[in-house]
């Protein structure tokens, strides 16, 4: 299936890896002009240098910027001023007992997670609406709906976005421009992947076990019983950025591996 993304100008942010890094790859494969994201300019040099090797003829870039802070985000602006594709990836987590979650863990989270996204959001929008095309997404997470207990700001910020991504809709009603979240669920991201190996390294197991473990007692619901892949969270956001997906809006989409219970 031809998406349509032929020369269209995407920001795909935290990208360097996992799904974001899989979502870039997958707009560069449908000949999307991809600007990646990281924090560190040898983590976006290094990403942009991979996705290159795997696509030769994809136009690829790349723009180190902390998007956690208003002047990261202003800094990727000036370099990047219109889009046509953004797609809000960057996430944060860090597991510890709400008890033990500081004023400073709330406020960073919730830059990092929330206002990133608005920020973008509020620059990008007028364009995308003056050309009457556009597409904004959120990678959300299932535990927007369902909080974990053992990261209650993650969960916080992840229902946030899914508020806005709705209002952002509702406020393009009529238009060429869509707004939708993307809820992945347990998935073999970077992060997700060091946090299992450090819990197998301090028990003296593998990382399997733990994967099972988690999914056994945190995750009980999943019905794919195992962690999603990038690539396979990255094939629902692609779609979502599509001309062939120009009905889809205002919608929370789940590809969670069935984690939530719910018929709607």
């Amino acid at each position: 299936m031809d998406l349509g993304l032929e020369g269209k100008r995407a920001l795909v942010t935290g990208s360097t890896a996992g799904i974001g890094f899989a979502t870039a790859r997958a707009l560069a494969a449908e000949g999307a002009l991809v600007t990646l994201n990281g924090r560190t300019q040898a983590r976006v040099d290094s990403a942009v240098d991979a996705l290159k090797q795997e696509l030769p003829d994809a136009t690829v870039s790349g723009i180190a910027a902390d998007l956690g802070h208003a002047e990261g985000c202003k800094a990727l602006i000036a370099q990047l001023p219109d889009i046509d594709v953004l797609v809000n990836n960057l996430g944060i987590f860090d597991p510890k007992p709400f008890e033990q979650i500081t004023d400073e863990d709330w406020l960073r989270i919730f830059e990092a997670n929330v206002l990133s996204g608005v920020r973008l959001s509020r620059h990008y929008l007028p364009a995308m609406r003056a050309k009457n095309w556009g597409r904004i997404v959120f990678v959300s997470s299932e535990s927007a709906l369902q909080i974990p207990t053992e990261m209650i700001d993650y969960g916080m910020t992840k229902t946030a976005q899914l508020a806005i991504s709705r209002g952002l809709a509702e406020t393009l009603a009529g238009t060429g421009v869509t707004v939708n979240s993307v809820l992945p669920g347990p998935t073999s991201s970077e992060g997700a992947r060091r946090f299992v190996a450090q819990m197998a390294a301090s028990r003296g197991v593998d990382a399997m076990t733990i994967e099972r473990e988690f999914l056994a007692t945190a995750r009980p619901s999943s019905v794919l019983q195992r962690f999603s892949t990038p690539d396979e969270v990255a094939t629902m956001i692609a779609y979502v950025c599509s001309a062939c997906a120009s009905a889809t809006t205002g919608a929370a989409l789940r590809v969670d591996g069935g984690v939530v219970r719910a018929v709607a």
